[in-house]
C-alpha cells in the first residue's frame, strides 16, 4: 500500500513539475530504471531514495509518504485541461487538512455565514443576481457606498477560507469547495502575471459559485458552464461595484477623457479596466457597446504608445493588499492597478502563531503549514513582537 502511494504522489507531482522521469532520476542521482521501478511501484523504495527525490521535486519527505485524501465537493473548473490539475487538488486538499488540524487544536472552529444567504436565495421566485449581490454585501455588513477593501478578510471573516496558489496557467483562475469537504474555501490563482484585480474578482466570483451554484460541486466535472460563469461575473461586478454608487462615481467623471474616467472609477472600486467598461457597456445598446472597447483603446494607445495586451492592468494596486502573510477575469500590467498587498488572507497565520506561542504545535510542523523553510518559520516567529 505505502509502496503505490509513493508511486501516485511520484508520478503527480513529477508531472506538476514539468519533469521526464530520465530527468528526475538524474537530479536525484537514480538510474532511470530503478526511478521507474518506483513509480510503477514495483520496487522498494530506500530511504535515502525517497530523500534525493524529494529534495529534486522541492517537496517535504512527508508528501511523498503520505496518501492524498480525495475532495469531492469541489468546483473546478478552466478555460482548456490543466495538465497540473491532479496537484492543484492535492494541494488544496492538504492545506484544508492542516486548517482544520489547526482550529481543532487551538479551538477555534468556526461556522460560516453562508446559510442564511442560502436560504434567501432559495426563497426568489425570479433569480436576480445585481439584487442578490446587495444582499450578501449587506449581510457581509457593507453599505451600499462602501468599497470592497479587503475582500480576504471579508470572506474571512463570515468563516469562508481563502487560499493564494500560484497556477503558471490563465486558463485558471481559482475554484471553490463547499461544505462538507473543509469548506466553504475559496482558492485563488495569484500568478504575479495576472494582475491583483484579477485575483480579487475571482474570489468574487468564486464566491458567487458558493452561493450560487452548490449544485455544481462535482470535482469530476471539468468542463465550464458558460451560463454560470456569466452569472458568476455579474455577481462579482455588482458585489464589488454596487451599481447606484458606480453611477454615481461614473457620473461625476463625465468631463474627463475616457481613459480617465475608466482609470479613476476602477481605483475606487479596485476593480479591473474591463470590470468598468462592460458595466458602462451594458447601459449601451447592445449594437454600440462595441464602440466603448475601441475608443478606450484608441485613447489608450495614443496616451502610452502602445496598445494594451490580454493582461495589462496599468498603474495596478499593490499586491500585499492580497498574499500570504509573507510575502471581471481580465487576465499583466493592469492601468492604474494594485499591488500584492490588497491580497492578502490571514486567519491561517493567526491560529498558527496561537498555537506556537501555546506550545500546541512546534515550529517545525507550523513551518509544515506555512509552506515555509525552517528557518524561514524561525524569522516570522521572532518578528511576532506585536
Amino acid at each position: 500500500m505505502i509502496n503505490q502511494t509513493i508511486a501516485s504522489n511520484l508520478l503527480r507531482i513529477r508531472k506538476d513539475s514539468g519533469l521526464s522521469q530520465k530527468q528526475l532520476a538524474e537530479n536525484a542521482g537514480l538510474s532511470r530504471g530503478a526511478y521507474r521501478n518506483l513509480e510503477k511501484a514495483r520496487s522498494e523504495p530506500r530511504t535515502d531514495s525517497l530523500k534525493a527525490l524529494a529534495l529534486a521535486l522541492d517537496v517535504s519527505l512527508k508528501e511523498l509518504l503520505i496518501p492524498v485524501r480525495t475532495l469531492e465537493r469541489v468546483r473546478f473548473r478552466s478555460l482548456k485541461r490543466l495538465k497540473s490539475r491532479d496537484q492543484v487538488i492535492s494541494e488544496v486538499t492538504r492545506w484544508l487538512s492542516d486548517f482544520e488540524d489547526i482550529e481543532q487544536l487551538t479551538d477555534e472552529v468556526s461556522d460560516h455565514g453562508l446559510k442564511p444567504i442560502w436560504s434567501a436565495i432559495n426563497d426568489q421566485n425570479k433569480r436576480d443576481t445585481p439584487k442578490i449581490a446587495a444582499m450578501v454585501r449587506e449581510s457581509f455588513g457593507l453599505t451600499e457606498k462602501e468599497p470592497v477593501h479587503d475582500i480576504c478578510g471579508l470572506l474571512e471573516s463570515v468563516g469562508v477560507k481563502v487560499y493564494s496558489l500560484c497556477v503558471n496557467n490563465d486558463a485558471f483562475m481559482g475554484l471553490s469547495v463547499s461544505e462538507g469537504d473543509g469548506g466553504p474555501a475559496v482558492i485563488v490563482n495569484t500568478w504575479d502575471r495576472l494582475p491583483v484585480e484579477t485575483w480579487i474578482f475571482s474570489a468574487a466570483h468564486e464566491l458567487a459559485h458558493l452561493l450560487l451554484h452548490l449544485n455544481a460541486y462535482d470535482v469530476n466535472e471539468e468542463q465550464e458552464d458558460s451560463t454560470q460563469e456569466a452569472e458568476a461575473d455579474e455577481f462579482a461586478s455588482h458585489f464589488l461595484m454596487p451599481e447606484a454608487i458606480f453611477r454615481k462615481e461614473w457620473d461625476e467623471t463625465a468631463g474627463l477623457s475616457l481613459v480617465d474616467r475608466v482609470l479613476k472609477v476602477k481605483r475606487v472600486f479596485r476593480v479591473s479596466w474591463r470590470t468598468v467598461l462592460f458595466r458602462v457597456a451594458q447601459h449601451m445598446p447592445d449594437e454600440k457597446r462595441f464602440l466603448v472597447w475601441q475608443r478606450f483603446n484608441m485613447e489608450y494607445k495614443a496616451k502610452k504608445g502602445r496598445s494594451l495586451l490580454k493582461h495589462d492592468e496599468p498603474y495596478g494596486i499593490d499586491k500585499e493588499i492580497y498574499q500570504d502573510p509573507l510575502g471581471i477575469r481580465p487576465v499583466t500590467i493592469e492601468p492604474e492597478g494594485m499591488k500584492p498587498h490588497d491580497f492578502q488572507q490571514d486567519r491561517l497565520s493567526r491560529l498558527v502563531r496561537k498555537a506556537v506561542e501555546e506550545d500546541i504545535i512546534t515550529l517545525s510542523r507550523a513551518s509544515e503549514i506555512m509552506h515555509l523553510q525552517l528557518n524561514q518559520m524561525r524569522e516570522l516567529s521572532a518578528s511576532w513582537i506585536a
